[in-house]
């Protein structure tokens, strides 16, 4: 835990959300088994997606030296670990938070956020975020420009 971290672990109404048995999505990320992390979780009518690098099937890095067609493919992976968490519930994504390596990267990064997020989307599906842009000094491999954490919520979905 970070030194001055509002923890969930310290709000005694998550507690009992936390003792159901969360399930897990795990990517073609290299870092997934040496760090200990799932690519997301689903906790109740909740989904938590980590940061997600624009990452291919393989493994490999997609969109070097694109910020957008970074962007694009850690909203593809994004998307598809909601999908398959939500087990046929309505997912709604209701928070992204964009970690960028690069200030000038945000209008094309913010177009790939706003293209998938976009007030069509809105009005069909109820779904825009609440969304953070964050810069930093590096991610993990130099390659990635940008990197995205989401969580999602469950629409009508059975607990589990």
């Amino acid at each position: 835990m970070a030194r001055g971290d509002a923890s969930i672990s310290v709000l005694p109404w998550y507690k009992a959300r936390v003792r159901q048995d969360p399930r897990h999505v795990f990517s073609a990320s290299p870092y997934e088994p040496t760090v200990g992390y799932a690519r997301a979780v689903r906790v109740g009518d909740r989904v938590h997606v980590s940061g997600t690098a624009p990452i291919g099937d393989r493994g490999e890095n997609v969109g070097e030296g694109d910020p957008y067609r970074q962007a694009q493919r850690c909203l593809e992976l994004i998307d598809r670990a909601v999908a398959q968490l939500a087990a046929g519930a309505r997912a709604v994504i209701v928070r992204t938070r964009v970690f960028l390596t690069r200030a000038e990267d945000w209008r094309e990064v913010g177009r790939a956020h706003g293209e998938r997020f976009s007030a069509a989307r809105l009005e069909t599906h109820g779904e825009r975020p609440a969304c953070t842009f964050v810069v930093v000094a590096a991610l993990l491999d130099p390659a990635w420009r940008v990197e995205i954490e989401a969580e999602a919520a469950l629409l009508d979905a059975p607990p589990g």
